[in-house]
């Protein structure tokens, strides 16, 4: 199994990222979250022009916020760069959406989306709908080589449900899945390689990455503590930033159990208390990247350690075992900024 770190995009994590390929680490993939985070392009280039073996990927890219001929341009740019370096991440858009108050991008739109870029990248001139309008574009001076259209740029679909992993299966390209439930995660893979089979493809050829926060506990170490709410922690908030837009009250409680709906609950009072046209806006500041006053009291102990991969080194093999012998082919643990120094102790539980 490879393993890979996911960053928030910064203009100065490029150091992390080449830390990390020193210490061996197979990938870094960066967030794509506007208004929350610099350009995920900008994070690439510079981490692309200060490394030279580790692969580089968007974590994840959203269809709606560039259109294709963009994309496609930012990728041979890249590809030029760092040569066979650069990874198509994509989704419909959780974080990158929903900080701007908008729903997911239906998977229909995804997948037109996908095959439009993937084909412009590799040279192609593709027909395009856009404004009402159809024409035909393509990279226009290919012979002065100012991009690269040759090696090429592997794709990456997150799918976390079953039409999505279809549609996957159907791009053709690797799987990302997030989660800590190894018995969950499990089965996500097993329903993955279903569907690729379904496609006339072989299981043993899916590429599938599983994308966790965690904290590396020191014996007898408590999963509450300062240094795990701050590297784990924004992981159960998340979970919380998510239902509270998605769900009704009271209708979680017999998916998610009474504790758990109620804890909810709680922060859906939390969350009424915004002003109503920028709910959007509270709920996912610091998304994914440092826990909000008026979350902490969501974050216990017990959620750290069901929702994240957080627990000594020793269980956490263990755990890393177990999906690499269910089929995994990348583990990815996400930092959070202002707590790189955790990219030392995931090496060391790595045995990288």
């Amino acid at each position: 199994m490879e393993f890979g770190i996911a960053l928030a995009t910064t203009t100065d994590n490029w150091r992390v990222v080449k830390r990390a390929e020193e210490l061996g680490f197979d990938y870094a993939w960066f967030y794509d979250t506007q208004l929350l985070n610099p350009d995920v392009f900008i994070g690439m280039t510079q981490a692309a022009m200060n490394t030279s073996k580790i692969q580089l990927g968007t974590g994840v890219l959203i269809p709606s916020n560039r259109i294709e001929p963009v994309t496609a341009n930012a990728f041979a740019s890249l590809n030029k760069i760092a040569p066979g370096r650069i990874n198509f991440g994509v989704g419909t858009g959780y974080t990158g959406r929903r900080s701007m108050g908008l729903r997911a991008v239906t998977l229909a739109r995804m997948e037109r989306y996908v095959q439009r870029v993937q084909k412009l990248v590799l040279g192609e001139t593709i027909t395009w709908s856009f404004e009402g309008q159809e024409r035909d574009i393509g990279f226009l001076n290919p012979e002065f080589d100012l991009v690269n259209t040759k090696d090429p740029v592997p794709l990456h679909v997150s799918a976390l449900g079953p039409k999505a992993r279809r549609m996957a299966a159907k791009l053709g390209g690797g799987w990302i899945n997030f989660g800590a439930d190894t018995a969950g995660v499990t089965s996500a893979l097993t329903d993955m390689q279903s569907a690729w089979a379904t496609e006339g493809r072989n299981p043993t050829d899916l590429y599938s990455t599983l994308f966790a926060l965690g904290c590396v506990l020191g014996d007898g170490e408590s999963a509450d503590v300062e240094r795990a709410m701050a590297q784990a922690g924004p992981y159960v908030a998340v979970f919380f930033h998510n239902l509270v837009e998605t769900t009704e009250p009271g209708a979680m409680e017999p998916v998610i159990g009474k504790e758990l709906s109620d804890s909810l609950e709680a922060y859906r009072e939390v969350y009424l208390a915004y002003p109503e046209h920028r709910r959007h806006l509270h709920n996912h500041r610091g998304h994914l990247m440092f826990l909000r006053e008026d979350e902490k009291f969501l974050v216990t102990e017990k959620l750290i350690r069901q929702l994240t991969f957080t627990a000594d080194k020793a269980e956490l093999q263990d755990r890393l075992k177990t999906i690499s012998e269910a089929g995994y082919s990348q583990f990815t643990i996400q930092l959070v900024e202002h707590q790189y120094d955790a990219l030392e102790q995931w090496a060391e539980v790595f045995n990288l």
